[in-house]
């Protein structure tokens, strides 16, 4: 049950009326019909009343009007829950006044973002007064970045226990994922790179695997940027493009912990199979830009309940020490990555918070801050699974 913590409500789900903050707020109506005091809250009343009309969603769960561009109304809303999970993306763009609102209040928060100059910028800006607030700050508590930043920290757990040690070296191998990406993630991607044509500054940051591990540089890192022939699982691989930002958060959740995993190389790619035809897959894949064009779903717009139930992801780890050593583990999700398992994630990530982990105020990752008894939550409740294997 949710603890004493002073405030109105446990979570609140700002961004309800968006396609992601939708799925977020049945989820919790229908996992939680008691037992979790929360909210929805956006810009409009009747836009609210209307979605939770819609969504089936019981008429005694709270509406809450707050608006990105009016500060003041977001510091009302923090100051009245435990938790705020946001949905309200490009976070770069309608995202930092919320943050500064959930660190000036003392005021957890959780959101989906995979926009590491943003989080950089939110990092440099707020850690210390996090910190002092008691303000616990986790993004990427999505597709991007927890099945990589959980199942990094299985194959470093199963390592410490058959060998003592940590593994150095770790690839993530996505071996498939059935269902697309949201339209926020697309227009999360389009912001960065309209960000970085602006302030060219930010392009090494954005290439950077060290990018949000300020004062500390790690080892050369593969690029992960073209197909090749993977020896260690036989296969050929390709880029995966939540690559850039995952790997970034897997390397603060190290440095957060105070480097118990040492000088860790890390790398994710996409599994395409053997010989001439894997080869070929992966060439194909590497010369795929999956939010090109105006095709794909638009921030709001989704996939239909049918196509995220029968949607799935299968992600290998292969641990490997300096010595040849092996540890692989694996995670699985029973929904599409970009909005069905998503959805479960965040809202989970938010009740963990509330209901399992106290921990220091800070700018955090969910490995860092949550770690294993978020892992065991999700598998518990949410349909996910990680396994040494």
């Amino acid at each position: 049950m949710a603890q004493d913590h002073g405030r109105e409500f446990d979570v609140i789900v700002y961004g309800a009326t968006g396609y992601t903050g939708r799925l977020v707020a049945e989820y919790l109506a229908l996992t939680y019909p008691s037992g979790v005091r929360w909210a929805m809250a956006g810009r409009s009343q009747a836009k609210l009343e209307q979605v939770r009309d819609e969504m089936g969603v019981p008429d005694n769960v709270p509406l809450v009007t707050a608006d990105a561009e009016a500060p003041a109304s977001l510091r009302a809303m923090c100051a009245r829950t435990a938790v705020v999970i946001t949905t309200v993306g490009p976070y770069q763009l309608y995202g930092s006044d919320l943050v500064a609102a959930c660190v000036e209040t003392g005021t957890a928060y959780v959101d989906l973002c995979g926009e590491p100059g943003w989080m950089r910028e939110m990092i440099d800006r707020h850690h210390a007064a996090a910190r002092a607030s008691g303000a616990r700050i986790v993004f990427s508590c999505g597709f991007d970045s927890i099945p990589f930043d959980l199942g990094v920290m299985t194959v470093q757990e199963a390592a410490m226990a058959r060998l003592g040690r940590p593994v150095s070296r770790i690839k993530g191998r996505v071996r498939s994922m059935k269902g697309g990406f949201s339209g926020g993630t697309a227009a999360s991607l389009k912001a960065t790179m309209a960000a970085a044509a602006k302030k060219p500054s930010l392009i090494p940051l954005l290439a950077d695997p060290f990018a949000l591990t300020p004062g500390h540089k790690g080892p050369n890192q593969p690029s992960g940027l073209l197909p090749e022939y993977d020896p260690t699982i036989e296969s050929w691989v390709a880029p995966f493009v939540m690559a850039p930002i995952n790997t970034k958060n897997v390397h603060r959740t190290n440095f957060l912990l105070g480097q118990p995993w040492g000088d860790m190389v890390y790398d994710e790619m996409v599994v395409t199979g053997l010989g001439d035809m894997g080869r070929a897959a992966a060439e194909a894949l590497g010369k795929l830009n999956p939010f090109g064009g105006d095709k794909g779903p638009k921030p709001g717009e989704g996939p239909t309940k049918a196509e995220r139930e029968a949607g799935s992801f299968d992600i290998l780890f292969v641990g490997l020490t300096d010595a040849g050593d092996r540890v692989d583990a694996v995670v699985t999700g029973d929904r599409d990555p970009g909005y069905g398992c998503t959805c479960k994630m965040l809202a989970e990530s938010a009740l963990c918070l509330v209901q399992d982990v106290d921990g220091a105020g800070g700018v955090w990752t969910p490995g860092a801050l949550m770690g294993t008894t978020l892992r065991d939550r999700l598998a518990a409740r949410a349909g996910m699974t990680f396994a040494a294997v």
